[in-house]
């Protein structure tokens, strides 16, 4: 092994100097069922809280962590005991909450729990959580997991970041939170959370369209722009199984985007006016129209 070389102050410099720092993220909550939001809401915690303050009041996470199963095989090579993955297993995570004063973050933790073992309330002949006999009925994993809840650690500038999306979230446990006479401090909720899975990178259904996806580098606009054309043409981009699926349906994709519109008497639009935000094209007079 060839023994290590020194290296000057300017070439450690810019790699020592650019490391991120842990006090810049943020914890968005979204893509909770109707009837948990419904929950929620009923008890004080509107869409807005949740999607707005909450993230502000969440003080401390943790990016998360995963490993594999493995299985021992012997036999393969004599002598030789080898070990192979056959499932992905995920860390839960541990969340502190900053509590107002109107308790909507620990409401928000309690109550969350409390729909999750509510079955009970839910049958014709429901028994009330105040009468003795109550007892614990689990409601289904699809009312009370989450899919589009998200950590994103970003640095100063905004412009650098790395984000999770998590699926099947949901809390499993709720910390006891210490109360004093003794020196007052903020109050804090701490919450674990276990997920199916999480998934690295941008998963938004814009990231989808321009293929940014999973942490994918931004693609050139040369590259982008002719399949952009492509699918304006034909109205595959606004097909079911697109991103922009939900928006037309096929009939109206095709009526939107048929070759009457690209025909020799009207304005044809370059890959670069389509791609930019900003539409810039001749009209037959020679004078330039902008549309925003």
């Amino acid at each position: 092994m060839p023994r290590p070389f020194p290296k000057k102050i300017s070439q450690i410099s810019p790699v020592l100097s650019q490391v991120a720092q842990s006090s810049h993220f943020v914890f968005e909550f979204g893509g909770l069922a109707s009837n948990l939001r419904k929950h929620l809401s009923d008890r004080g915690m509107d869409y807005r809280f949740i999607n707005d303050n909450l993230s502000l009041l969440c003080c401390r996470a943790s990016l998360p962590g995963s490993g594999f199963a493995t299985a021992d095989v012997i036999g393969n090579y004599q002598g030789v005991a080898e070990k192979f993955a056959h499932t992905r297993t995920f860390v839960q995570i541990d969340l502190d909450f900053y509590v107002d004063t109107a308790y909507r973050s620990l409401k928000f933790l309690e109550h969350w729990m409390e729909f999750i073992s509510s079955g009970t309330e839910t049958s014709a002949n429901g028994v009330s959580p105040l009468r003795k006999g109550y007892y614990y009925k689990m409601r289904y994993p699809s009312e009370y997991k989450c899919d589009e809840t998200r950590i994103i650690k970003f640095e100063r500038d905004y412009k650098r970041y790395i984000e999770y999306r998590f699926f099947g979230l949901f809390p499993i446990s709720l910390n006891s939170t210490p109360v004093s006479y003794e020196g007052s401090t903020i109050l804090k909720a701490t919450a674990s959370f276990h997920y199916d899975r999480y998934y690295s990178g941008q998963s938004r259904s814009i990231n989808e369209l321009f293929r940014t996806e999973g942490n994918k580098e931004e693609r050139a606009e040369s590259d982008f722009a002719p399949s952009l054309l492509s699918g304006l043409s034909s109205g595959a981009l606004f097909s079911t199984g697109s991103p922009f699926g939900t928006l037309l349906n096929p009939s109206a994709a095709s009526k939107a985007f048929n070759n009457d519109l690209f025909d020799a008497g009207t304005t044809i639009l370059s890959s670069t006016q389509l791609y930019n935000s900003n539409f810039v094209s001749s009209s037959g007079d020679g004078s330039t129209n902008t549309t925003k």
